[in-house]
């Protein structure tokens, strides 16, 4: 390859890899799920940040493995990884193979969300020859993080109502007790560890994110 232009695109491209793994995979609702349980139990930096990303990129690629495993045979179907393709086919690869994430942000996005991202889009380019459509990526991806964003507070409700009461009932006996000194987190989070642990509660939250996804 004479010309360094398609490796410096392929080097930018690198870059939004990141940026795609968080906006356009199940990423987005697993971390945010699983911060929420920290902060519900109350354990303040256990696990640490870095534990709970690592935790949410294994189940993220767990989740997304079929659809990057059809991206990838989408992209190989003509043979192109055996060399370089051409700048020029670089299009049609790229459509291949990106097929798979559209339908799985498709199946994820809901159509009150796909209508408001795809209208605004169409207000927007309203001077554009080409008008969005509702499969585009660009419409899709805002349509999905907000579905993904609202599942993972609704399921954020559910965790935090138990872990309430067990503050709630603490802070009402150790009031009855006269013990008002006493810091009810202090006393209610070896309770809500017990309760989370009997639950079996990180299996549980695991097989729960992994099937929201089946």
């Amino acid at each position: 390859m004479d010309s360094p232009f398609p490796l410096l695109l392929i080097a930018a491209g690198f870059t939004v890899i990141p940026f795609l793994i968080v906006s356009l995979t199940a990423f987005v609702k697993i971390a945010v799920v699983l911060f929420l349980v920290r902060n519900a139990l109350g354990t303040m930096q256990t696990p640490p940040n870095i534990v709970l990303y690592g935790v949410a990129v294994v189940l993220t690629g767990y989740v997304m493995s079929p659809v990057f495993a059809a991206s990838l045979n989408a992209v190989t179907a003509g043979g192109t990884l055996t060399q370089m393709p051409a700048p020029a086919e670089w299009p049609d690869i790229f459509s291949r193979g990106v097929e798979p994430v559209r339908d799985f942000l498709m199946r994820f996005t809901t159509p009150q969300d796909r209508e408001f991202f795809l209208a605004a889009a169409q207000e927007m380019h309203s001077e554009n020859a080409v008008m969005p459509q509702e499969s585009d990526i660009f419409i899709l991806a805002p349509a999905f993080v907000t579905a993904e964003l609202t599942k993972a507070f609704q399921i954020g409700v559910l965790l935090y109502l138990p872990f309430i009461v067990v503050d709630l009932v603490v802070t009402n006996v150790l009031t009855a007790l006269g013990m008002m000194m006493v810091s009810p987190t202090v006393i209610s989070l070896p309770f809500k560890l017990l309760l989370f642990v009997a639950a079996d509660g990180w299996s549980r939250l695991t097989h729960g994110l992994v099937m929201s996804y089946v």
